[in-house]
C-alpha cells in the first residue's frame, strides 16, 4: 500500500512541476566583472638639444683672438712707439708729438666738422676720378688686350704716357682746365688709369688657350667667350689694378690739394704746416691713411665676391 502512494505523490509532483515550468523565472545571468582600463603609458620628456661643446667655443675664440692679435701686433707696436718716443725726449716732441695729442686733435676737428668737411670733399674728387678710370680703362684693356692689330697702334702711345708721373703733369691740367674741381678730378682719372690699364691688358693676355680653345670648338660667339672665359679668368689680375688704383687715387689728390684747393685733406694737412699745428696735420695724415685701408678692404670684399668660382689655394 504505501508504495502505491509514493508512487502517486511522485507523479502528482512532477505534474505539478510541469505545470509550472514556463513560470519559473531563469536564472539571472552572470556579469563579468567590469575591466579597469589599463592606465596610458608616461612618456618620458625628450631630452632637450645639447649644447655645443664647450671647448669647442673657447678654441675657436682663442684662435680668433691669437689671429687677431699676430695682425695687429706690428700696429700696436708703432703706437706704442709712437707715444713713447716724445716722452723720452728721443725726437723733438714740437715736430712729432705724441699719438695721444694726435688723437685729440683730431677728436677736436671732428668734433667742430672740419674733419668731415675736408673729408667730404676729397672724398668726392677721388672717388669720382677713380669711378671714371674704371669704366674708361677696364674695356679699353680688354680691347687692347683681345686685338692685337689695336695694341700694336695703340702700344708705342701708351709706353709714353705710362711712364710720365701724373704730378708732373699737374701744372699742365691746372694749365688747361683752371685750378677748379675739373683739373683735380681730371689728374686722379689719369693716375689711375694706368693700373687698371695695363692689368687689364695683362689678364686677357694671359688668359688659358686651353680654356679659348674650348670655348671656341663649342661655338661660343665672341661676347659669350667673354663672359664665360675672359672675363672670369681676368677679374683677379683686374682687381689688383683696381686696388693699386684705389691707392694711387687718394695719394695723387692730396698732392693736388695742397697746390690749389680751399678744401680737402690735403688742404687741411698743408694748411696746418704753414700755420704750425703739428697735431692738426698729423691728424689729416691718420685720416688719409684710415680711408686708404678701409677702400683696399671694400675692393678686397668685392673682388671675393666676384672670384667665388676660384678654388682655394
Amino acid at each position: 500500500m504505501s508504495t502505491g502512494i509514493d508512487t502517486k505523490s511522485i507523479a502528482v509532483e512532477a505534474e505539478a512541476d510541469r505545470a509550472d515550468g514556463g513560470r519559473t523565472a531563469a536564472p539571472a545571468p552572470v556579469r563579468e566583472p567590469a575591466q579597469v582600463p589599463e592606465p596610458a603609458p608616461v612618456r618620458e620628456p625628450a631630452p632637450a638639444p645639447s649644447a655645443p661643446a664647450t671647448p669647442a667655443l673657447l678654441a675657436a675664440a682663442g684662435r680668433w683672438l691669437r689671429a687677431a692679435a699676430l695682425r695687429s701686433a706690428a700696429l700696436v707696436a708703432l703706437l706704442a712707439l709712437w707715444e713713447a718716443a716724445p716722452r723720452l725726449g728721443l725726437v723733438d716732441s714740437t715736430f712729432l708729438p705724441p699719438v695721444s695729442e694726435v688723437a685729440a686733435a683730431w677728436w677736436e676737428l671732428a668734433g667742430n666738422g672740419q674733419l668731415a668737411e675736408h673729408t667730404r670733399a676729397s672724398l668726392v674728387r677721388s672717388f669720382g676720378g677713380f669711378g671714371i678710370a674704371v669704366a674708361l680703362a677696364v674695356p679699353l684693356g680688354l680691347l687692347i688686350g683681345w686685338y692685337r692689330p689695336v695694341a700694336v697702334l695703340l702700344g708705342p702711345l701708351l709706353e709714353v704716357f705710362r711712364n710720365t708721373a701724373a704730378l708732373a703733369l699737374l701744372p699742365v691740367f691746372v694749365l688747361l682746365l683752371g685750378i677748379g674741381e675739373t683739373s683735380k678730378v681730371s689728374i686722379v682719372v689719369y693716375a689711375c688709369v694706368w693700373p687698371i690699364l695695363l692689368n687689364t691688358i695683362s689678364a686677357v693676355g694671359n688668359a688659358d688657350p686651353t680654356l679659348v680653345r674650348l670655348a671656341r670648338s663649342m661655338d661660343l660667339s665672341t661676347p659669350r667667350l667673354f663672359q664665360k672665359v675672359i672675363l672670369p679668368a681676368s677679374v683677379p689680375a683686374i682687381f689688383t689694378g683696381i686696388r693699386l688704383a684705389g691707392a694711387v687715387s687718394i695719394l695723387v689728390l692730396v698732392a693736388a690739394e695742397m697746390i690749389g684747393a680751399k678744401a680737402g685733406l690735403g688742404y687741411l694737412i698743408n694748411a696746418s704746416q704753414f700755420n704750425f699745428a703739428i697735431p692738426e696735420m698729423y691728424a689729416g695724415i691718420v685720416t688719409i691713411s684710415a680711408i686708404g685701408v678701409a677702400f683696399n678692404q671694400l675692393l678686397v670684399s668685392v673682388e671675393r665676391r666676384l672670384s667665388l668660382w676660384r678654388v682655394p689655394a
